[in-house]
């Protein structure tokens, strides 16, 4: 029997059976408005990390990890995180900050670099913590809104993928157009799901993106219903950090941006027209937006005033009953 936590997301019924989900998570800040295709990463409830680059079984009362691949992080191709400090910075539910700002974000970030990941991201000459990007390892929610899409998984395939990468060599070699999160993910996939994900030369011309992928995945769940497909949100935390903005393909981001369509339909009347032809028939991903949302309620029973808040569970919403997931194969 599965102990009851109910302190921490419980999607989807994920909780008495092995379950790998998509991460399709939203772009922010200056590159995000610049590139809209978001970050891709895959969590594993039934597959832990012995370190950041070593999988393993989780043991009772662990809850998983999130893994995906950063561009200039150490000179590793894939790093796995605890779901808890991948989304929230801090290593128990209990931590969960209600609110953020910057400094606060900085804070928690720092502390957890200084306890976990100094290997990743050696410190300065000063022993403090490094400028570059192995701030996307911890405080995910802290900067965006996640988008997920759950599906079943089972032991030996979980046992097959923590071979895999256990035994290859873990060597980084990140390229954004073929080589970038949204193929590692993709990767990741294929070994619970054959042939399941594939790029869309109509609709991203052909590079694979977060949604492309979540499209996939969600065309291959309704062919396999005994998968239990699910969709769930992951707000962004609440307070001063800018809020995130929605994931696009590539044809979408080009077809409903002014500053880009309307030069091409002056200069390139066909490709403007090829490409919002793509975007009808290939790249359209709706996410629900009744999905079930992990919120952060109020304090557990018992707590003392001001203790963290308790997050309340979500209830399992399939992606086959959600009329307003709409995904082309």
């Amino acid at each position: 029997m599965c102990p009851l936590l109910t302190t921490l997301l419980f999607w989807a019924a994920g909780i008495c059976h092995a379950s790998v989900a998509l991460l399709m998570e939203e772009p922010y800040g200056e590159f995000g408005a610049f590139n809209p295709t978001g970050h891709a990463a895959v969590y594993l409830n039934n597959i832990c990390a012995e370190t950041p680059t070593e999988l393993r079984s989780c043991r009772a009362g662990e809850l998983g990890v999130v893994i995906s691949r950063y561009h200039k992080i150490h000179h590793d191709d894939w790093i796995a995180v605890p779901l808890v400090p991948y989304l929230y910075a801090v290593e128990s539910p209990h931590d969960v900050p209600r609110s953020v700002n910057k400094a606060d974000v900085k804070r928690l970030r720092d502390a957890y670099w200084a306890a976990h990941l100094q290997g990743l991201a050696p410190p300065k000459s000063g022993g403090s913590p490094p400028g570059g990007e192995w701030t996307q390892l911890v405080g995910s929610s802290f900067d965006r809104k996640i988008h997920g899409f759950q599906a079943d998984t089972t032991a030996d395939q979980d046992a097959r993928l923590i071979a895999y990468f256990n035994d290859r060599k873990d060597v980084g070699h990140f390229n954004l157009f073929f080589h970038n999160c949204a193929d590692f993910s993709r990767v990741v996939l294929d070994i619970y799901f054959p042939h399941a994900i594939h790029r869309s030369f109509i609709a991203d011309l052909g590079l694979t993106t977060p949604k492309q992928v979540a499209r996939s995945l969600v065309a291959y769940g309704r062919k396999n219903p005994q998968l239990h497909m699910s969709a769930f949100t992951i707000l962004q935390v609440p307070g001063t950090i800018s809020r995130s903005h929605p994931v696009d393909g590539i044809a979408e981001s080009l077809v409903r941006s002014k500053k880009y369509i309307l030069p091409l339909v002056i200069l390139q009347p066909e490709v403007a027209g090829a490409l919002t032809v793509g975007y009808l028939a290939k790249g359209r991903l709706h996410v629900p937006k009744d999905a079930p949302v992990f919120e952060i309620g109020d304090p557990a029973p018992g707590s003392a005033i001001g203790a963290p808040p308790v997050a309340s569970p979500p209830a399992a919403m399939t992606v086959s009953a959600l009329p307003s997931v709409q995904a082309s194969a």
